[in-house]
């Protein structure tokens, strides 16, 4: 997965030095769907709550498979080591407290969070 605000200034920093090449451009590590959910309740929306498909309803829904996989990071890393780049659930947490940040600096917050019947 790939933070944006996290890389996306690496990518200016890489394009100064002219570092070329395939690059998997990615926070280092794996994050789970639940791990997301988690880090949306504990930072933005402390009532949210989710349910998750089996794999047997999966299979009747999708054409193929579910894949996971994790991307190779070490690249990446190896091209700037002198920049920080944090690891996938550190960026989300940051990506979630900014999320509520944002919201709150909006004004309408918690009314603007989605609310199931």
């Amino acid at each position: 997965m790939t933070v944006l605000t996290e890389l996306l200034p690496v990518s200016l920093v890489m394009a100064q030095r002219k570092i070329k090449g395939i690059v998997n451009f990615c926070n280092p590590g794996a994050i789970s769907h639940n791990e997301v959910l988690t880090l949306y309740k504990q930072y933005v929306d402390p009532d949210y709550t989710w349910s998750n498909f089996t794999l047997e309803e999966q299979d009747k829904i999708l054409k193929a498979k579910r894949s996971n996989n994790t991307l190779d990071h070490t690249r990446l890393c190896a091209s700037v080591p002198d920049i920080h780049i944090d690891d996938i659930h550190t960026a989300m947490a940051k990506v979630m407290q900014r999320m509520r940040a944002n919201l709150e600096a909006d004004g309408n917050y918690p009314a603007c969070l989605p609310r199931r019947a």
